[in-house]
């Protein structure tokens, strides 16, 4: 069983719409579809926004479906200048850019309870992200560190400050919890993230012009992610 998250449902439709035999559930507003997808058991859901909304997701998913891993999918703003709009960033590790417990003497990030600040991704995953990006004309995706947080990024200033604290390449809002909750479940998890914005003054823009292309290519590469799990 592979668990899929997406935040919005322009980032998982096209996975939605590809499960066979498809059972819907929902939890605490909350809708999770199960089925076959490439011939490999799933369960798909559209979190909402938000780091809150992601762990409830997740939570909900890890106790009833019960996943070996959880791939969570959709896009993200660039914080290098090597990721530019429609490339993919495939996480290496996640970290919560907006926790801040500095003032009690804790470095930037770390998240209290379990004490971390990188939560680690799958490495067999990622590694099997990555190659099958390569069968994608026209898709580029790279090995990157996320940055989480309940916050649009949309100034120069607050890329700056994340990329120096934390050297992250791409930001969002919901990874960084999805990984949590794998991590206290003991689930492997996955993440890719096409880049919608550059995260500074002109993202909210770019974001609005390129999010379909961005939600396409990562739905794509999650498919194919999929189709290569199962031998299709």
């Amino acid at each position: 069983m592979i668990g899929i998250i997406g935040a919005m449902r322009i980032e998982v439709d096209r996975i939605l719409e590809r499960i066979e035999g498809p059972v819907k559930r929902v939890e605490s507003g909350i809708e999770y579809i199960s089925g076959r997808l490439m011939g490999v058991d799933v369960v798909a859901s559209k979190c909402g926004i938000g780091k809150v909304n992601a762990a409830a997701c997740a939570q909900t998913m890890a106790l009833i479906f019960k996943p070996e891993l959880i791939l969570n999918t959709g896009v993200a703003g660039s914080l290098s200048p090597e990721l530019g709009v429609g490339d993919i960033a495939v996480g290496t590790d996640v970290v919560q850019h907006d926790v801040d417990t500095t003032a009690l003497g804790d470095p930037p990030g770390m998240v209290s309870t379990v004490n971390l600040i990188h939560f680690p991704l799958d490495r067999d995953a990622r590694e099997a992200i990555l190659r099958a990006a390569e069968a994608l004309p026209g898709i580029r995706a790279v090995p990157a560190r996320i940055a989480s947080g309940d916050q649009f990024v949309a100034a120069s200033a607050r890329k700056k400050e994340i990329v120096r604290l934390f050297d992250a390449r791409a930001c969002e809002m919901e990874a960084g919890a999805v990984a949590q909750i794998c991590h206290l479940n003991g689930i492997r998890c996955a993440v890719l993230r096409a880049i919608s914005d550059g995260g500074d003054e002109g993202a909210h823009l770019t974001y609005a012009e390129f999010l379909p292309l961005a939600a396409k290519n990562s739905a794509e590469l999650a498919l194919e992610f999929m189709a290569r799990m199962s031998g299709a």
